[in-house]
């Protein structure tokens, strides 16, 4: 896989060590048990898959060479660029702006942008509208288009789906930026509708087997369905794309659950007309990560720490999964981590900080899953373990932790 030119402030001397013994250990990656750091007092249980994927890296490499080539230039972000505040803030510390926030409001009027200026397209592409009023405006983005190209394969899924005469459904969050953007794609060539999760799943279901009446979907998915929308006659042919930072493993469900739909209705021997085998549109990063993460529980622990944006999508999930096993805390950098009595820490179904005292056991050996999300820089994992790590005495010195870990005699020391 390319490796990518980031700034080295993102990499870390901790983190980076782990990651490269298990890789040259499991090149193939078959192994999702954890790598587990003994320093005495604590451990820390690591996931073989976590932080910075394919496309977040090419979207930093992107916009610190676009502000390298053209220092005497106005550059624009459409967004942010990831769902990290640290790496968004220091693009912005730098001279960048956002034109919108992740919501689509408008931060900078469009009449301010000109051809003249630079615009990025960040990670998680734009709509075909926007696409269209930049080049309307004459500026061009494909030197500095940051689109993940797994996001764009889902788009060009959507576009063979649609040449197929099928309807798409989109498992996302229909506010996000992805979502937003593989929506605006997909209604280009096909009627799309954008579901949340199984429970809204279920109410299609219904309403394509009768049980629930046709006017329900106009109410029920407000806003989520593309113009023109015939449910009578565009819920007959039916394929499943997603959000690529979904839970994998409830796209692949809600996928089922359509197929199951659709033998239902028009029986097992006519399923290929009416339902698309699409489970190549799945993220490969995103289902990594989400297997190590269920790697990681299999052990036992006494916590876990997500670190990550708190608008970060695959982030929450990562956390989702981590608190059904244990006391689980999503956290956006190691400024949280207040005491040993005191940590703050997000609570992402309810969208807002809450406090959690005493939220580390006291004994010996505590137990503590690490991990992160997929925008993630390294180097804020490494700084959350210094912090921890600060609460204990007596702990093992940090190289000689590493040296420990298979592989590692293959990695330059720290």
């Amino acid at each position: 896989m390319k490796q990518f030119d980031i700034p080295t402030f993102y990499r870390s001397p901790i983190i980076g060590k782990v990651k490269q013994a298990r890789k040259l250990n499991d090149p193939r990656k078959k192994d999702f048990s954890p790598s587990v750091l003994d320093f005495g007092p604590v451990q820390f249980l690591i996931p073989r898959h976590f932080g910075f994927c394919y496309g977040v890296e090419n979207a930093i490499e992107i916009s610190y060479k676009a502000l390298e080539e053209n220092p005497d230039k106005r550059i624009f972000l459409l967004s942010q660029m990831i769902h990290n505040p640290q790496v968004n803030e220091d693009l912005l510390s730098r001279g960048m702006r956002f034109i919108m926030d992740t919501e689509g409001n408008q931060l900078v009027d469009w009449e301010e942008v000109n051809s003249e200026d630079i615009v990025i397209i960040p990670a998680f592409g734009t709509t075909v509208e926007i696409e269209q009023l930049l080049k309307e405006k004459g500026i061009t983005t494909e030197q500095y288009n940051t689109t993940c190209p797994f996001v764009e394969k889902v788009w060009n899924r959507s576009a063979k789906l649609g040449e197929d005469n099928y309807t798409i459904i989109i498992h996302g969050k229909h506010r996000h930026e992805e979502t937003r953007a593989t929506f605006s794609h997909s209604y280009q060539n096909s009627p799309s509708v954008v579901i949340k999760n199984m429970d809204e799943a279920k109410v299609l279901g219904d309403i394509i087997l009768g049980r629930r009446p046709m006017a329900d979907f106009y109410e029920l998915f407000k806003g989520k369905y593309s113009k023109g929308f015939n449910v009578d006659s565009d819920l007959r042919r039916v394929g499943v794309v997603n959000q690529t930072t979904m839970l994998a493993s409830e796209t692949q469900a809600i996928a089922d659950f359509f197929k199951q739909t659709m033998i239902e209705k028009y029986g097992n021997e006519n399923l290929k007309e009416h339902f698309a085998d699409t489970r190549d549109t799945l993220c490969y990063a995103t289902n990594d990560n989400q297997q190590a993460t269920l790697g990681v529980l299999e052990q036992p622990a006494d916590l876990a720490i997500v670190v990550g944006g708190y608008n970060s999508s695959n982030t929450s999930h990562i956390a989702d999964l981590c608190a059904e096993k244990v006391p689980t805390y999503f956290i956006k950098n190691e400024e949280e981590i207040i005491s040993p009595q005191l940590l703050r820490h997000f609570n992402y179904p309810e969208k807002r900080l809450e406090e959690e005292e005493n939220w580390l056991p006291e004994g010996q050996s505590i137990r503590i899953i690490l991990t992160s999300g997929a925008s993630c820089p390294d180097s804020i994992v490494d700084r959350v373990m210094h912090r921890i790590l600060g609460f204990f005495d007596n702990v093992r010195p940090i190289e000689v932790v590493i040296r420990e870990l298979p592989g590692t005699e293959q990695v330059e020391s720290i």
